[in-house]
């Protein structure tokens, strides 16, 4: 890692392959927006050889961010595949989205990944929604490493970042976060920076400079000897305390000078294993040079720590009916099991499918089940079925390079699937095969669409149904209650990606609309009505009175209507009329236009005449009869509440809980929910939540999360249901 001799890159312009398991290494970037993923990641590319410049293929394309939203928006906003090749490994890098509203695209390159590069920004720091991700690798036992960049930047302080890296990342063992090197500075700028230069190996007491645009290899001078000693000794003690074998301490600190080649055998085994986390550094390549600062030592660390496809579990798999069965074996000879991990729409190649291969080898115009399920929460309907898969290949910027295979543990472009969602598995089609999903946040900031046009309405069911295939953090729902079309998201910016890609992608123009809450109305006190419909002109006329009373019911009871009719005044065969009038206008409401709810509507008296009396008419007189109540009574407006369940590190548990209280909430209670964090329990109006994935966002820091259910309805204070009314007429 760094202290051993360079590997030859690979070669630009065509596709990096693998033969057998054990030559791919899966790597997914983490970190925050801003941190220098992309950057990074085009470093790599151009260290391996796999671009001709920095950041740019053949065709002069960008190897990652090259989505034109990505473009317009200056952000990643989806996950980037980059495979490269280093001493003789494919290294599939996977680029992921900062911004938490794209946390889908996060998850769905941890799943594809082997290990994590977690990069921190020397300007900015760690924050909380890093260190939570940090807490799901470490979960998991993923091997994670960190590389520091920014670098440059004034007042940058690689001592001081490491620190930081290994309070927040160290827990209670420190000593697992240590750094490979440290930064070799330059002379003073103008500006008083010194900048980067280079590299000293602690390990190897080496310089790696990098000042003259390419790698170079040195002896240290006599005076940078003394800066790397103690950071030096206390690496080597990490190692060693990370080393399974029990008697390398009890010879170090007896004075014995441990071999070099065991000291990194050692690291390597630590780093695989995920027990130790090594802090490396990153910096710009001087102008014109081949390879950026760091980028060499980075690509070891990946080829000789981190661990190979073969040292993996892969996700437990059924049968599609849910039967157990073994473990897939990462083997090019096993069962075809593979995931489709991202989707996306080629406007000349169609579907697009994004696929980890974790046994088997998939082979070109083979035919494959493709299995879906769990997932109907989401708009995704169960799917079974079997396709023929099109030409594979490995992406590259906008560029696809053909591949003739993938083997298990590595991961290709497949296309042609046209019924493959993102997280449904492909296997045999003789042995059909579901791996278990993979956590995705659940998307909570709603968004009412409507066609723009007569033409838009048209295109609108395929542009979404493809949006929701691709993306399985946003949910669509058809609000039966409000009749409004609502695409959920993640966040605002992951907002405005669904509307820009309905527009310039699958070419549908819709308007945000106002999301309305499901309200309803029922009766604060007993009332009376009597409803007469009397016409007369030529022929049969109509002829229906009916007198009803309506009386609140406890929350839940719904409508129940009783007949308490004597004498025959309201003939038998029409009282289910009543019941049909009084329902439709129920559904319609009697004062702010929401369903009616929780009362017993209770038929007294009533007349009828012998020819004019009719179904119709005495349903028209029902629903007459229930708005003459309504109109002396007090009607009470119902809000839905919801059971909010917000997680967040007890640091902000004050200010939630404060934002919470502005919002009408009521706080039921607190529990602790593992170490440095509080679950928080309330009852909020749901009229006050519809930006709260927004807004949590901010109070906490990115660190809170939230889940919610429905739990009642309840009254509206009079003077919000006043406000609402009045709006409401004002926009009639």
């Amino acid at each position: 890692m760094g202290d051993k001799a360079s590997a030859h890159p690979g070669a630009a312009g065509r596709a990096a392959t693998a033969d057998h398991p054990s030559s791919v290494r899966n790597v997914v970037l983490v970190g925050h927006s801003g941190s220098g993923k992309t950057t990074l990641v085009e470093a790599l590319a151009l260290t391996a050889g796999a671009v001709n410049r920095a950041g740019r293929v053949e065709d002069g394309a960008t190897v990652s961010d090259y989505d034109e939203i990505e473009h317009r928006q200056q952000r990643s906003v989806q996950l980037s595949l980059v495979p490269v090749e280093w001493a003789g490994c494919k290294i599939n890098i996977l680029d992921t989205p900062g911004y938490a509203d794209f946390v889908g695209e996060l998850r769905a390159g941890l799943r594809a990944a082997d290990a994590a590069l977690f990069v921190v920004s020397a300007s900015d720091g760690v924050d909380g929604a890093t260190r939570m991700v940090w807490d799901e690798c470490a979960a998991v036992g993923m091997p994670r490493a960190i590389v520091i960049t920014h670098l440059e930047a004034a007042r940058a302080d690689f001592t001081e970042m490491t620190r930081v890296c290994a309070e927040a990342f160290g827990g209670d063992d420190p000593d697992a976060v240590l750094p490979l090197y440290l930064p070799l500075h330059g002379p003073e700028g103008p500006d008083g920076h010194t900048p980067v230069t280079g590299l000293i190996g602690l390990l190897s007491q080496r310089v790696f400079d990098y000042a003259s645009g390419e790698r170079k290899e040195a002896e240290p001078g006599p005076e940078q000897l003394p800066l790397v000693e103690e950071a030096r000794n206390r690496l080597i003690e990490g190692i060693i305390a990370e080393s399974e074998d029990e008697t390398l301490m009890d010879r170090y600190l007896g004075g014995e000078e441990i071999d070099v080649k065991t000291l990194i055998d050692d690291l390597e085994r630590a780093v695989a294993r995920g027990t130790f986390h090594p802090v490396l550094a990153a910096a710009p390549a001087a102008e014109g040079a081949r390879q950026g600062i760091g980028t060499v030592e980075l690509l070891e660390l990946v080829t000789g720590g981190f661990p190979t496809p073969l040292e993996r579990t892969a996700p437990d798999v059924t049968t599609p009916q849910g039967a157990a069965r073994p473990t897939p074996v990462c083997a090019p000879e096993g069962p075809l099991v593979a995931e489709v991990i991202k989707t996306s729409s080629d406007p000349y190649v169609g579907r697009v499918s994004l696929v980890r291969v974790f046994s088997g080898t998939l082979h070109p115009d083979e035919t494959v089940h493709v299995s879906g399920h769990g997932m109907t929460d989401r708009g995704h309907e169960d799917h079974d079925v079997d396709e023929r898969i099109g030409a594979l290949s490995s992406p590259f910027g906008k560029q696809q390079r053909t591949l003739s295979s993938c083997i298990a543990g590595d991961i290709a472009c497949v296309a042609k699937l046209t019924r493959a969602e993102t997280g449904d598995t492909l296997s045999g089609k003789d042995d059909p095969l579901l791996m278990a999903p993979w956590d995705m946040p659940d998307p909570l900031l709603p968004l009412a669409i409507q066609a723009h046009s007569k033409a838009d309405e048209d295109k609108l069911s395929q542009g979404l149904s493809r949006l929701v295939a691709e993306d399985p953090t946003m949910r669509l729902e058809q609000n039966p209650h409000t009749h409004q079309l609502v695409l959920w998201c993640l966040g605002e910016a992951h907002k405005d990606v669904a509307l820009e890609r309905l527009r310039s992608r699958y070419g549908v123009q819709v308007d945000v609309v106002p999301h309305k809450v499901s309200l309803r109305e029922t009766f604060g006190d007993t009332a009376t009505g009597r409803g007469r419909h009397v016409k007369q002109s030529g022929g049969h006329g109509q002829y229906a009175i009916c007198e009803i009373e309506v009386a609140p019911l406890p929350p839940g009871s719904g409508i129940e209507f009783v007949d308490k009719v004597v004498g025959g005044a309201v003939p038998r065969q029409f009282i289910p009329s009543v019941e049909k009038g009084v329902r439709a206008q129920a559904a319609k409401g009697v004062a702010a236009g929401y369903p009616l709810v929780d009362v017993r509507i209770t038929l007294l008296d009533g007349k009828s005449h012998s020819v004019d009396s009719s179904d119709a008419a005495f349903q028209t007189a029902g629903a007459l009869a229930l708005r003459e109540a309504a109109a002396d009574a007090r009607i009470h407006l119902l809000e839905p509440v919801a059971e909010l369940q917000v997680l967040v590190p007890d640091d902000y548990v004050g200010p939630v809980m404060s934002d919470l209280s502005g919002r009408r909430g009521r706080v039921v209670g607190t529990e602790q929910a593992g170490p440095g964090r509080t679950l928080v329990r309330a009852e909020v109006p749901e009229i006050e939540i519809g930006r709260y994935a927004v807004d949590l966002r901010s109070v906490s820091h990115g660190t809170g999360r939230f889940d919610r259910g429905y739990a009642r309805h309840e009254p509206m204070p009079p003077q919000l249901a006043e406000k609402l009314r009045g709006s409401e007429e004002k926009t009639a």
